[in-house]
């Protein structure tokens, strides 16, 4: 709802500054054609998101999550205890952390819901510390092939879109790992 009215409000503001600054026109020929690269730009990103489904699906088929799962289990049991009883848990979390790995937020959304909704089970309206550290690991999540960015990239043109892998992997795991030290920190101090 907030972001609707944000958005209208940028659209009022830009309609208002160009009349005022008699832009009209320059904003009429705007329009179309930002319409017509948003669209370029959902088509590009659409098939790399098919493209990386597909291999995270083909990875679940051959038994690759399951060992990924199994080689996160140490990390997810210290971050989140409650999936060491629940063994879906654990899966939708490996699951998403792995999607996140490859830069796939919107494969990962659905298995980081289900992860939230089984952590918060029980709960009435106060998040636990664990769903806020799956909130935060998954905002900032790690990336090891920023394949979206990437995605991006090369529909801008760019003639290698996977350059920016160092600066991706520092800038994400700094994130991330900031990101959980301080949720685990404030989880601390505010006990219930």
């Amino acid at each position: 709802m907030v972001m609707s009215w944000i958005w209208t409000g940028m659209v009022a503001v830009s309609f208002l500054a160009a009349a005022i600054l008699g832009n009209g026109s320059a904003l009429a020929a705007a329009i179309p054609k930002g319409a017509q690269e948003g669209f370029l730009l959902a088509v590009s990103l659409a098939g790399s998101i098919c493209l990386w489904t597909g291999v995270g699906k083909l990875m679940e088929h051959a038994g690759l999550t399951g060992m990924l799962s199994k080689l996160l289990r140490p990390l997810l049991g210290r971050l989140f205890p409650s999936a060491r009883k629940d063994a879906h848990l654990e899966n939708c979390l490996s699951a998403n952390m792995c999607a996140n790995f490859l830069g796939l937020g919107n494969a990962a959304t659905p298995m980081g819901i289900q992860a939230a909704q089984r952590l918060a089970k029980g709960q009435k309206g106060i998040a636990s510390n664990e769903l806020c550290r799956l909130i935060v690991l998954n905002t900032a999540s790690i990336q090891l092939i920023p394949a979206n960015v990437a995605a991006v990239r090369a529909s801008l043109g760019c003639s290698s879109p996977f350059d920016i892998l160092p600066a991706v992997w520092l800038t994400s795991l700094c994130s991330a790992g900031l990101g959980v030290a301080a949720a685990w920190l404030l989880g601390k101090v505010w006990k219930k």
